[in-house]
This record gives C-alpha cells, sequence and structure tokens, in this order.
C-alpha cells in the first residue's frame, strides 16, 4: 500500500461561485454571522457538507479573508470543519499562520467550537469569535462536539479573545435541524 503524501480540501462549486458575487467588505458583525449561517444552509441543501459555516474578516473594516463551510463527509477528512476551512483559506491568503498579521481578525461561525476548532482559535491569531448555535443545539441534532472545558470562553478572554455567543441562533440552530430532518449523515464515529 502506497501512502499518501498531500491532500486538499475544496469548496464546493456553489460556494466558490458564491465568494466571487461576495463584496470586498462586510462592515457589521451581523452581516459576516448571517453569511456563515447561509453558508450552512446552503451547504445542507446542495449536499455538499455538514451544516456549518464560517467567515473570517477583519475586525475594523469588515474585510473578508476566507469563508468555509464543513467539507468532513466528501473531503473524507474529519477535520474539514468549516472553521478550519475558513481559517486556512485566510491563511493561504495572507501566506501566514498568523491571521493578526492582517490586523485584529473575527471568525463567524455558525455554532460555537468544538474542541478541535476550538483548540485552533488561539492558535490562528484571532481576537474575536462569533457564534450562532451553540454546542447543545449541535449535540442535539447529534453531533458529538468533544470536550470542553466549562470555563472555555474565560479561556478565550485570557488570551485577549473578545466571544460572543448566541448571534443569530434561532436561525443557525434551524439548519442543524434541517440537516437532521432531512435524514443526512451525522459523521460521529
Amino acid at each position: 500500500m502506497k501512502l499518501e503524501t498531500s491532500f486538499a480540501i475544496a469548496l464546493p462549486a456553489w460556494c466558490v461561485e458564491l465568494a466571487a458575487e461576495l463584496p470586498e467588505h462586510l462592515p457589521e458583525p451581523i452581516d459576516r454571522m448571517r453569511l456563515a449561517i447561509e453558508l450552512s444552509r446552503r451547504n445542507v441543501e446542495a449536499g455538499s457538507g455538514g451544516p456549518f459555516g464560517a467567515v473570517v474578516a477583519r475586525i475594523d473594516d469588515g474585510l473578508l479573508l476566507g469563508i468555509g463551510v464543513n467539507r468532513v463527509e466528501p473531503g473524507h477528512c474529519s477535520s474539514a470543519h468549516a472553521e478550519i476551512v475558513a481559517l486556512s483559506l485566510a491563511q493561504a491568503r495572507l501566506a501566514s499562520w498568523n491571521l493578526g498579521e492582517a490586523g485584529a481578525v473575527e471568525l463567524a461561525s455558525s455554532c460555537e467550537p468544538c474542541a478541535m476548532c476550538l483548540g485552533a482559535i488561539p492558535w490562528s491569531g484571532l481576537r474575536r469569535v462569533l457564534c450562532g448555535a451553540s454546542k447543545s443545539d449541535a449535540e442535539q441534532a447529534g453531533f458529538d462536539e468533544g470536550a470542553r472545558d466549562p470555563a472555555w470562553a474565560d479561556a478565550l478572554a485570557r488570551r485577549g479573545i473578545e466571544l460572543h455567543t448566541a448571534i443569530e441562533r434561532k436561525a443557525a440552530r434551524s439548519v442543524l435541524l434541517d440537516y437532521r430532518d432531512r435524514g443526512a449523515r451525522i459523521y460521529n464515529p
């Protein structure tokens, strides 16, 4: 058996087309959150991955740096969460692992971070995180979000990362439940 020596995760075609139509800036945080939820909704409708979307943007002017949708199933990659995809694409755009080099940068995610994505947040140079649905919303839809310290918000704050949760939660939660109700695969081992 030959070992693989590279891998790639790509956005689905509909997402690439949407990215080309997006404005360069989304100055209001609520608009970035709404885009993250729209990405999650379209991903479910297109059958191109799980019910999660994310946007990375500069805080001061809303310069869009990256978008992402969940690609776990089509990419055969357990780490292809929307947040990781958006962070990775933003880092590729900036040619740096440290998004802070572009100024104060924010992640808007359709759902609170799972254990893996929570770990990636401080190491990426983010200064603010916006979340839609809660961890319990994702778990009610059937997803295993992993262990998360009850003081996770405090841990981010100690690192200078601002956190805002339950933004447009009802809309974000409805995407999770729609995914579940469609009978789509919940990809827990």
